[in-house]
């Protein structure tokens, strides 16, 4: 993600500053029209309540040519390098170039993600039980009888995404086709063999923080991830992950009046995912997905805008693997997030929550841009938002119990298992809306370099129904760059 703290804003400001040239033109709305190449090296401190804190470094650049393209890119290069506190490592390097090829916009971007402790609830939203009661106490400083409980719901990941995504005009620059190919490589779990590396989660801790790891011991907690191994429901051949070698074909009608920070038109897209076992697919699926987003301006020149995004994330067919299920479809100079649930999502919802076959989600924000001023050649403002996103599971992936060993009494114990777990959830068949509200305070500068501050709650934290009151977690704060849409 395209994280950064910027409570320095004068040292930003500054950093971005560096240009190789500045033959600047008042535009219309008494902007700076931004000319040549603008670099942004910056530190990468920044926070999410899903990774922890972050430490590295990024390196944005813009090429906005003679201005005449501007507050939109001819080409920007992205890089960045950051770890996060809670165990995971993230690297990127995106490009995006709109006349090396003409007529064509061409955008690549490879990123590896390395995550000691994902998150992992389960499928199906609401049919996945999270004990919340005993994750809160685990992380009471004052109680040494309670161990930490978050691991049950965290799976090693490693994943390594390249694409290569094509975007070309049919009519009049507004309705554009799609074609990319996209190449995954995921690896979940601990050397083939259990969800996490509990040598690496309990190292250099106190004893009474460590996560107990005898299968022996009163106190032992199985991580969701290998029940869900033992019952069946996630199989042995997919448990440890797979290659991912997908051709994506899509539609897009696009009629924003900018990119960084529209404030009016609409931006649809429509994508198939064709993942056949003979483009070397350890695990063939076969998806689609739909996303409408409208801006409409309220008050004009940017000052009040109401924008909303719905999306549809569809499998075809009865099943695809569980470790790609997460990930939200994009084409063009974004790349694929996952997780139903964080701050490209659905914000102050737990990320990856919400996983299933399909998967409806929609995300409305009002946007006022109460300040607008140049400083030092650079175009400053400062946003506040409100808004509300929900998601819900359409379509189930199938959590029957599917154990073989039928009449052992590993058999026995394990369906026994499995009933309780469900019993738990209410035996429930189907999942409910899962929905947040929240606000956030935005820095941007000249239309692109957006600092984001937000803050989400799950509103079923105040349900009355205990099969839902603080399933969802207990809200987010977010420390990113960029609008969500």
């Amino acid at each position: 993600m395209r994280k950064s703290l910027c409570l320095l804003v004068l040292a930003v400001m500054l950093v971005l500053g560096v240009q190789a040239q500045d033959k600047a033109e008042a535009s219309a709305k008494g902007e700076i029209v931004k000319t040549g190449y603008n670099f942004g090296p910056l530190p990468a401190v920044a926070f999410d309540a899903d990774k922890g804190f972050q430490l590295g470094a990024l390196l944005n650049i813009y090429d906005f040519g003679d201005g005449t393209v501007y507050p939109n890119t001819r080409q920007q290069w992205y890089f960045e390098a950051s770890f996060f506190t809670k165990g995971s490592q993230l690297f990127v390097v995106s490009y995006d170039n709109k006349f090396l090829i003409p007529g064509v916009r061409w955008s690549s971007t490879f990123t590896l993600t390395n995550e000691k402790a994902m998150d992992f609830y389960g499928f199906n939203g609401y049919m996945s039980y999270y004990d919340h009661e005993k994750v809160t106490l685990g992380k009471d400083k004052e109680n040494h009888d309670a161990y930490i409980y978050t691991p049950k719901y965290r799976v090693n990941r490693l994943a390594a995404l390249f694409k290569t995504d094509f975007v070309g005009s049919i009519w009049k620059n507004k309705f554009f086709w799609e074609a990319g190919y996209h190449l995954s490589y995921i690896k979940q779990g601990y050397k083939d063999k259990q969800a996490l590396n509990f040598d690496k989660i309990n190292k250099n801790k106190e004893d009474y923080k460590k996560y107990p790891t005898d299968p022996e011991s009163p106190e032992y907690e199985t991580p969701l991830f290998d029940l869900y191994r033992q019952w069946g429901i996630i199989s042995e051949d997919e448990a440890w992950g797979g290659l991912s070698s997908t051709l994506r074909l899509g539609l897009m009608y696009d009629t924003r009046d900018k990119e960084g920070a529209p404030s009016r038109g609409i931006w649809a897209e429509a994508h198939t995912m064709l993942a056949p076992k003979v483009l070397g697919t350890t695990h063939p699926y076969y998806r689609y997905s739909a996303t409408f987003r409208q801006y409409l301006p309220i008050v004009k020149n940017d000052v009040l805008t109401f924008a909303y995004r719905l999306n549809y994330e569809g499998t075809f067919g009865k099943d695809a693997p569980y470790y790609i299920l997460p990930y939200l479809t994009v084409m063009g100079p974004s790349y694929d997030r996952d997780g139903m649930g964080g701050y490209r999502t659905i914000r102050g919802l737990m990320r990856n929550r919400v996983q299933g076959l399909d998967v409806a989600s929609y995300n409305a924000e009002l946007r006022w841009r109460f300040v607008n001023f140049t400083l030092w050649k650079q175009n400053i403002a400062f946003g506040l938002s409100a808004f509300s996103d929900g998601t819900m599971v359409t379509r189930n992936y199938d959590m029957s119990f599917q154990r073989t060993d039928v009449g052992t009494a590993e058999y026995a114990k394990s369906k026994a298992e499995y009933d309780e777990y469900m019993a738990l959830s209410g035996n429930r068949t189907a999942d409910r809306p899962h929905i947040t509200v929240g606000a956030g305070l935005r820095f941007i500068m000249n239309q692109n370099f957006i600092v984001a501050f937000e803050y989400g709650l799950p509103i079923s934290k105040f349900s009355k129904d205990p099969l839902i009151k603080n399933q969802d977690g207990n809200g987010a704060f977010y420390i990113n760059t960029g609008y969500l849409f």
